[in-house]
């Protein structure tokens, strides 16, 4: 994804508010996606950041802000009760992104608690491992690769470390949901086992190979029609 500076973002938002630039001419000038069907979603989180925050809304802080639990929640509820649109409310609590928010909400909705967040303690630290079933796991794995292998936003949203998404997904790709499986003893490599074990083992990572590239080619599709529009 293109990196924008805070000069940028404030140049585009105020050059449209002004009426200086149409919508497409500031994409065009500043190098963001556009197509005629949504424009961008880019400028338009922009546009409603700078209208809640001014040039604030550009501007990080050094660290990460709390958010105690009942703030979470007041706020997915406002988004539920239809007070505005994911990037509407991030930019109006100050939220850094509308996908974090979009995480509560998933969480809100699947009776997940939204506990009290301390910078200090992220996902990537060993304290946040948690016991898991084998369902759980193939929920976990499953919900990470239709997301773009987003391990640390799985993590969050599941309440499980990054190192522990990281891990559970590389043994689904090397031997599939047995990979997932609590196992004591060490896994058996590909030359510890007999020759039907690895023929059997190859015909997974082949039927893998094959979706994820058939989705690769569903997506591709969908690009150049965007791209034609």
């Amino acid at each position: 994804m293109a990196k924008y500076t805070v000069e940028i973002k404030i140049a585009a938002c105020k050059e449209y508010l002004d009426g200086k630039l149409s919508h497409k001419e500031i994409c065009q000038k500043y190098g963001i996606s556009f197509n005629e069907s949504n424009r961008s979603s880019i400028l338009n989180d922009w546009i409603l950041r700078y209208q809640e925050l001014g040039e604030n809304a550009f501007i990080r802080s050094k660290g990460n802000r709390s958010y105690q639990h009942e703030e979470k929640v007041r706020i997915v509820e406002e988004y539920l009760a239809g007070g505005g649109s994911l990037g509407y409310i991030a930019a109006k609590y100050g939220i850094p992104s509308k996908d974090t928010l979009r995480s509560w909400v998933l969480k809100y909705n699947a009776n997940r608690e939204l506990k009290d967040y301390n910078p200090k303690r992220g996902v990537y630290m060993a304290e946040a491992r948690r016991k898991t079933t084998i369902e759980e796991r193939k929920e976990i794995v499953e919900y990470c690769l239709s997301h773009d292998r987003d391990y640390k936003g799985t993590a969050s949203l599941y309440d499980v470390s990054y190192s522990q998404v990281y891990s559970w997904v590389r043994k689904y790709d090397a031997t599939g949901e047995e990979g997932l499986s609590d196992k004591r003893g060490r896994h058996k490599t590909d030359d510890e086992v007999d020759e039907l074990e690895r023929l059997r083992r190859e015909n997974k990572r082949l039927k893998r190979q094959l979706k994820e590239n058939d989705m690769l080619v569903q997506l591709l599709k969908k690009v150049k029609e965007f791209e034609g529009m």
